[in-house]
């Protein structure tokens, strides 16, 4: 059995007689991965075109926690991190004040790459911060909730 998944979209250039050329950026964790191009007229046609290359995604060098996306947000935004060998991680949000508001992650976690959803429905609006923490690694974000 095939399972795909929808993992993005780009906007097609419309119909021309030119060649052109689109650019998609994906974040996976370490493995080897199949894609395949989902092609859609118009009118609601579609044809799959299937990449004959396996994609065989490594670990990341080092630690990297990017800044959140989209950011102001209201009411969920998405955070995402790298770590480079297995460890014990845990992921914070803080208010200004430096009251712990919420634990997102506190897991032993594989090598690899990793992206959070921070809902902040609950939350008045304000400005946060969102600390990583995973062995001597340490890195901290601020995120601007925007009701």
């Amino acid at each position: 059995m095939e399972y795909w998944s929808k993992i993005g979209f780009v906007k097609g250039n419309g119909t021309t007689s030119e060649p052109n050329s689109y650019l998609f950026k994906d974040k996976l964790n370490t493995g080897r991965y199949n894609y395949r191009l989902k092609q859609l007229d118009y009118n609601g046609n579609f044809e799959y075109f299937d990449l004959n290359s396996e994609v065989i995604v490594g670990t990341p060098s080092k630690f990297v926690m990017s800044q959140n996306y989209p950011n102001p947000f209201n009411p969920v935004t998405k955070i995402t991190y790298e770590i480079p060998a297995s460890a014990d991680v845990k992921l914070f949000i803080y208010d200004n004040a430096g009251r712990e508001v919420i634990i997102l992650v506190s897991r032993f976690q594989e090598a690899g790459y990793y992206t959070v959803d921070f809902n902040g429905s609950n939350l008045s609006s304000g400005v946060f911060y969102c600390k990583l923490e995973s062995g001597t690694f340490s890195a901290i974000r601020k995120l601007v909730l925007l009701k």
